[in-house]
């Protein structure tokens, strides 16, 4: 990885303080508080060094754009809200999915992303 910057750290810091996933459009949002100025160039360009380094992890959400995360959360989904477009961590799994699966294939991972509308955009 290439040396620590004060952007680097901003985007880093935007991605810890938010504890969902954020697209690189959020991410520059939150992290020009810290280093004014940024362009998603730049956001970009460390989005790329930190997923190289493992830092951060590509959150695919059907039909969008990828959001990212600080890697190492462990096992688990997301919920994309259909109103404001921004995804959330679920936390809980509901487990095997062995059962679902057609006869005779093996299961060796899932990814299940909820759809709806979230807190703010539901009230």
């Amino acid at each position: 990885m290439e040396r620590t910057t004060r952007q680097r750290r901003a985007i880093r810091d935007a991605l810890t303080r938010a504890d969902r996933p954020l697209s690189p459009r959020e991410i520059l949002d939150a992290a020009t508080r810290d280093a004014p100025g940024m362009s998603l160039a730049t956001v970009y360009r460390a989005i790329s060094a930190f997923c190289e380094a493992s830092e951060i992890e590509s959150v695919a959400l059907p039909g969008e754009p990828a959001r990212y995360e600080i890697a190492g959360k462990g096992h688990h989904h997301h919920f994309h809200c259909r109103a404001c477009g921004r995804a959330f961590d679920v936390e809980g799994c509901p487990g095997s999915v062995d059962k679902i699966a057609p006869r005779g294939f093996v299961v060796e991972g899932h990814e299940i992303t909820l759809f709806g509308l979230c807190r703010d955009c539901a009230a």
